[in-house]
């Protein structure tokens, strides 16, 4: 049921993509930025199908402590990922040179290697789970709770997402130039967020476990220990942005790019933004994890959804040209609504659903 809902999610996003060129003039973005974005997510979104099956599979194989052949296979998604890419954006191999629209087709490609790895995973080594018997046939009860639990969970990382996408368009009113610096400095984040992710999800496994034994004291202890590692790994990702900034970001420009100065200077400010940013970004990464092993998704969600919209959008709005602040200011704003957020999920999970763990049935902590 988790996999039929994730394909009638795509039928709902499908029109977004198919439409984003309206979409993003009307929010306000150049044509010069709406045209090239449209012709890849019109292609990519197709993607979005068998991208968003793997996830129900990788999470599946997760909570069976199956992690390495996930990584494996993430693994082998980046390695196709990059040959494809190089293939078809720049025409090497004897393959036509079809750039971004080569970029799409990578996407579409390697979503579909993902989804063929991971399946036959699951059947090969798992055949008495039968996950895909009688797949055509609806198991409503199921489907209302997989409904239940997960879309909160969805909205929660809706309000995130969109929180990224809203500052990516204010960049955008900013110029090119903020908006590939912005890219670069987001790409880096986005990189030492998955290393956060991943404690993230093990507390997911671990709180979960510790959840359906009534074992508080379990559970206290390795939430304390996810939050430190998440926390030593943070302080890293903040060492390597203020002292390494030029050397970051230049991994990311051509040689004789011409605005390689001007994108320094500006993604310079990024990243000194981006290394408060690790502090704020792991410790609301890790938060939900452990509340999403409790199932506790409801109150998450309501936490979120304020901080990400009510705090972090009109902050960065307000910094960034209110204040005359710029992409300083709006990044500003992005680490004010995910502070927000982490401090009050870890208030959350501290002080409400770990005490509600220990001699309470599972089935009655669903708030």
């Amino acid at each position: 049921m988790g996999l039929w809902l994730s394909l009638l999610y795509g039928v709902a996003a499908m029109p977004v993509l198919l439409y984003s060129e309206q979409i993003l003039l009307a929010l306000g973005q150049t044509p010069e930025v709406a045209g090239p974005a449209s012709t890849y997510l019109k292609l990519a979104g197709w993607g979005l199908f068998p991208a968003l099956l793997v996830m129900v599979l990788k999470s599946y194989l997760a909570a069976l402590e199956r992690t390495q052949i996930v990584l494996w296979i993430t693994i082998l998604a980046a390695v196709v990922n990059g040959l494809v890419n190089y293939a078809l954006i720049f025409g090497n191999w004897g393959a036509p040179e079809l750039g971004i629209q080569g970029a799409a087709i990578a996407s579409i490609v390697t979503q579909a290697v993902s989804l063929l790895a991971v399946a036959l995973y699951a059947l090969w080594v798992l055949p008495e789970h039968e996950i895909l018997k009688n797949f055509h046939r609806p198991d409503w009860e199921m489907f209302a709770s997989v409904f239940k639990l997960g879309m909160p969970i969805g909205l929660t990382n809706l309000s995130e997402v969109s929180l990224f996408a809203a500052s990516a368009m204010m960049m955008g009113w900013l110029g090119t130039i903020p908006l590939a610096a912005h890219g670069v400095a987001i790409t880096l984040s986005g990189l030492t967020f998955m290393v956060h992710l991943g404690p993230s999800n093990a507390a997911t496994i671990r709180a979960g476990n510790a959840y359906g034994q009534g074992d508080r004291s379990h559970m206290a202890t390795g939430a304390k220990v996810v939050i430190v590692m998440s926390l030593v790994m943070a302080l890293i990702g903040v060492v390597a942005f203020l002292l390494l900034p030029d050397q970051l970001i230049s991994l990311f420009l051509d040689a004789d790019e011409p605005n390689k100065p001007a994108i320094l200077a500006v993604g310079a400010g990024l990243l000194a933004m981006a290394a408060l940013f690790q502090l704020a970004d792991g410790m609301q990464v890790i938060a939900l994890g452990l509340l999403r092993g409790v199932q506790d998704t409801n109150w998450p969600m309501v936490i979120a959804a304020l901080s990400y919209w009510a705090v972090g959008v009109p902050a960065s709005y307000l910094f960034g040209f209110h204040f005359g602040w710029g992409g300083v200011g709006i990044w500003s704003g992005l680490v004010l609504g995910l502070s927000f957020a982490g401090v009050f999920l870890m208030l959350r999970f501290w002080r409400h659903s770990i005490k509600r763990t220990e001699g309470s049935a599972p089935t009655d902590r669903t708030d």
